[in-house]
């Protein structure tokens, strides 16, 4: 395309509208580049009841309101899967699909990828199996849950949830999952035990993007960022679940602000 952007922002949740609205209240032209919102993690959360300044609401609800902010704000979006990103010089390069953006910098807001899903996670995510016990968890205070994950933080969660009064089931071992339900998930499958659930909170090790762009360091999974979510490659920085634990909307829109300031630092 013949249009070069100031800056290109690659993602589509609270990272990147962030980033987006920042970058447009400082006269900046930005693209956003994202798949369609349905597919988010976010767009499928049930309820979402931390976010300040918000009132309780679903994450179908909240993904859309994120996406006409960043409109309404002027930022051009561009929906579609980044394949990959290129460093030219002094200026980088964006595909996706058949198409080829420009920009003079370049935010990453992609979120993570969850590998390995297990059989029925994706088809029961947000009817039954939720990714955050802090999130979620209110909506099954009294009832039966389970918590499953080999990370350090499902020890953390299943606390959490014992302590606003849910029943939890945890468990920590390595191996073959099966989550089953009708409408809504209600049971999980574990060396060939049935346990009925309420909902499953599913929680392990996440994969940040990889191979969008050559060079990029990562730490822990993410992208390895200082605190103005600079990357080890001038002009690129990133935001948002990308940059690593903890997975929480109010700090992914933190960061997109300040990768926003940052790539106008860069730019100036």
């Amino acid at each position: 395309m013949d249009e070069v952007f100031d800056v290109i922002v690659i993602g589509g949740g609270a990272a990147a509208a962030s980033a987006a609205m920042t970058l447009k209240n400082r006269n900046r032209s930005c693209a956003v580049i994202s798949n369609r919102i349905e597919t988010t993690s976010l767009y499928k959360a049930e309820l979402i009841t931390n976010y300040p300044g918000l009132p309780p609401m679903g994450g179908a609800e909240m993904a859309e309101l994120f996406r006409r902010q960043t409109e309404e704000a002027g930022a051009k979006m561009i929906t579609g899967r980044a394949i990959s990103a290129v460093s030219m010089g002094d200026m980088f390069g964006v595909a996706v699909g058949s198409d080829y953006y420009m920009g003079r910098a370049l935010i990453i807001a992609a979120g993570i990828t969850r590998e390995n899903l297990y059989p029925g996670e994706s088809e029961f995510l947000g009817k039954g199996v939720s990714y955050c016990a802090t999130c979620d968890g209110m909506l099954y205070r009294g009832r039966t849950v389970a918590v499953v994950g080999n990370a350090e933080e499902a020890d953390a969660d299943a606390d959490f949830l014992r302590g606003i009064g849910c029943n939890v089931l945890v468990f920590k071992e390595n191996g073959k999952y099966e989550i089953k339900g009708a409408d809504k998930a209600d049971t999980l499958v574990f060396k060939g035990e049935e346990y009925k659930t309420d909902c499953i909170f599913i929680i392990k090790d996440t994969v940040s993007v990889t191979a969008l762009l050559q060079g990029l360091e990562y730490d822990k999974g993410g992208i390895k960022v200082d605190r103005n979510m600079r990357t080890n490659i001038p002009g690129v920085f990133a935001a948002g679940d990308c940059t690593g634990k903890p997975f929480q909307l109010a700090k992914a829109a933190g960061e997109g602000n300040v990768a926003a300031l940052s790539a106008c630092d860069y730019l100036n």
